[in-house]
């Protein structure tokens, strides 16, 4: 791209159709365990009575629409059963080793796709809201993936559950300067959480404040990685998995005090009121409006496209965010089926989980252009606008598709599923791939991904007439994704 292909109008009016940007490669890593809604309440009788605040809580935790959520460890793991809630330096040596490991792992899987080497790596963009260490985690990462200690390093604090979209736009912009310098740029993006380590800090400031907190019933774990790069010195015959067309980033005013991830003794606490989804979901029209209007390659003979003639990749911070969405931009769930299928099997792995959903969305057929959406503290709205290739699932990740006891091992799929176990726990082998037998449907009565209560409980555990709040998108067979993880061989 040439220097006067870069935008240079400072409100980002408009960006230049040969922006060159492009994610090469894409990497998710989720731990080894599946956790049902059933583990919490285990948790939660162990050791917090049954007070009215704490009921509230668990009734909600069994219509969040969520099947099972990822984690580090199961309901017996040691952090989480010790006489009080693990202190912010075990959560930090914890997270040095097992969210490094994630995330090494996750980037292992994105460089491999890409196909290039981590010399060739030119900046590190990262971030994380479940550690706060000096130096970052990223550090760690580039130690042991090999990368020159020379590398150019950024780590987003304070973004939250946008902070994968936020990574994403801080590379775009390092990859733009770099092709107005003429030089290459290869962005390795990296975001990794680990919040189900929280659970009893959670549960205690619900038993002792007697507030119904919902963020303990959504929140899981995952890192994920992914390759942005600029064109210039790239193989004339490699394909990108998305072309990045342009983005914006908006504030909605006056909502610092609805939605954060607080400092506290014990970690952090989840800041999340029932202004939330009505805010986000209000937002996101003007937003995609103003984003689309920047993008001229975008207009159809002068007129800017319908949200409907998108696929939508939007970060699934919870049902009735993802709901909400739908019915304000008139989607289906099929539009934003990526976004339900992760919710659904995985939670909420705040900055990780929108490359997730973006993995998940290249993996089945759809719409050329992608909407990708998230919300963090601010609050804050990302959205980027991308253009992706059609992709043949037997090389996804650059790995064959193993086929285990007739169910795909490839990305995002599963040989057999284990069956939950007594304590709402389902594990994954060594490898990360699901065994012994098939998952039964312990959880929440489900049919064709909806929830089948009629009256599920609001935020003050109220029950309430009308449909569920859940509507999730149908999971076929075919369309599996319940292994997290496939097992990550040593880069060469």
């Amino acid at each position: 791209m040439s220097p006067s292909a870069v935008p240079t109008d400072t409100a980002h009016s408009h960006f230049e159709s040969d922006l060159n940007l492009s994610l090469l490669g894409l990497g998710v890593e989720y731990p080894p365990f599946l956790v049902r809604p059933e583990a919490l309440e285990t948790l939660a009788n162990r050791y917090y009575p049954p007070t009215t605040a704490l009921k509230k809580v668990l009734s909600i935790n069994r219509f969040t629409g969520i099947e099972t959520r990822a984690a580090i460890g199961d309901v017996d793991h040691p952090l989480v059963n010790q006489p009080h809630a693990p202190s912010i330096k075990e959560l930090n040596a914890f997270f040095r080793e097992e969210g490094v490991r994630l995330s090494v792992n996750a980037c292992k899987k994105a460089i491999r796709e890409w196909g290039g080497s981590v010399d060739d790596i030119t900046h590190i963009v990262s971030t994380t809201c479940t550690n706060s260490a000096n130096p970052g985690f990223d550090h760690f990462v580039v130690k042991q993936l090999g990368i020159r200690s020379s590398v150019e390093k950024i780590l987003l604090h304070g973004v939250g559950c946008s902070g994968g979209m936020a990574a994403m736009r801080a590379a775009a912009h390092l990859a733009l300067g770099s092709s107005y310098r003429g030089k290459p740029a290869r962005v390795l993006v990296l975001a990794c959480e680990i919040s189900s380590l929280l659970v009893r800090s959670e549960l205690d400031s619900i038993n002792e404040e007697q507030k119904t907190r919902v963020g303990v019933c959504l929140f899981s774990d995952c890192a994920s990685a992914a390759i942005i790069g600029n064109g210039i010195g790239e193989d004339e015959c490699s394909t990108p998995v998305y072309e990045i067309l342009g983005w914006k980033h908006q504030i909605i005013d006056d909502t610092e005090e609805d939605l954060g991830f607080d400092v506290d003794p014990l970690g952090w606490k989840v800041v999340l009121t029932q202004r939330v989804p009505t805010l986000a979901s209000a937002a996101v029209s003007p937003c995609f409006r103003d984003l689309i209007n920047s993008v001229p390659e975008l207009q159809e003979d002068g007129q800017a496209p319908s949200a409907a003639s998108f696929d939508w990749a939007l970060h699934p911070g919870g049902s009735l965010i993802i709901t909400g969405v739908e019915q304000a931009m008139d989607l289906t769930p099929e539009h934003l089926r990526a976004s339900y299928e992760i919710y659904m099997k995985y939670g909420n792995s705040s900055s990780a989980t929108i490359l997730s959903v973006l993995n998940r969305l290249r993996e089945s057929e759809g719409k050329e252009n992608v909407v990708a959406c998230a919300f963090g503290p601010g609050i804050a709205l990302e959205m980027m606008v991308l253009r992706r290739r059609k992709l043949d699932p037997s090389t996804a990740n650059g790995l064959e598709h193993a086929v285990a006891n007739g169910v795909s091992n490839g990305i995002g799929t599963a040989g057999d599923v284990t069956a939950v176990n007594g304590n709402g726990t389902t594990q994954l082998d060594n490898d990360g791939a699901m065994t012994n037998g098939v998952a039964d449907g312990n959880g929440q009565p489900m049919l064709n991904g909806t929830i089948t209560e009629t009256n599920p409980p609001d935020m003050n555990g109220e029950e309430v007439g009308g449909p569920p709040i859940m509507n999730g998108y149908p999971v076929s067979d075919e369309d599996d994704t319940s292994t997290p993880s496939l097992p990550v061989e040593d880069l060469d």
